[in-house]
C-alpha cells in the first residue's frame, strides 16, 4: 500500500482550489482530511473517495473499483471507498465536486 510523496502532493494540489486538505500517513497508505474529517484514502498511488448510497452509483457508472486493502479476505461488507476515475482526478473542478460529496458522506458518519 505504499504511496509516493509525489502522488500525495499531486492529489492535494488538485484539491487546493476546493479547500485546505491535509495528509496523514497511516498503515502504509495516506488519509486526506478536511476540517478533521477523512474523506480520501491513498494507496498504491491510487485515490479513493468515501461513498455511501448517495454517491456510490456515480463511481459504479464510471467503472470504479472499491478499495480492497486485503483482497484475499472474503468480502462480506459494502466497501466505503471507491477509486476516483482518472478523468475526474485530472480535472480539479470536477474533482472538487466529487470530493465535496464524499466529504459530506464522511461528515455524516461522525
Amino acid at each position: 500500500m505504499a504511496v509516493s510523496d509525489e502522488f500525495v502532493e499531486y492529489v492535494v494540489e488538485q484539491l487546493s482550489g476546493w479547500g485546505e486538505v491535509s495528509a496523514r500517513r497511516m498503515f502504509g497508505g495516506v488519509g486526506l482530511y478536511r476540517e478533521g474529517t477523512m474523506f480520501v484514502v491513498l494507496a498504491d498511488d491510487v485515490a479513493y473517495l468515501k461513498v455511501d448510497d448517495s454517491n456510490r452509483d456515480d463511481f459504479l457508472r464510471a467503472g470504479s473499483a472499491p478499495f480492497e486493502p486485503y483482497p484475499e479476505k472474503i468480502k462480506t461488507t459494502t466497501r466505503t471507498y471507491y477509486e476516483v476515475p482518472a478523468d475526474v482526478l485530472e480535472d480539479p473542478d470536477e474533482l472538487a465536486k466529487w470530493a465535496q460529496r464524499s466529504w459530506a458522506v464522511a461528515r455524516k458518519r461522525k
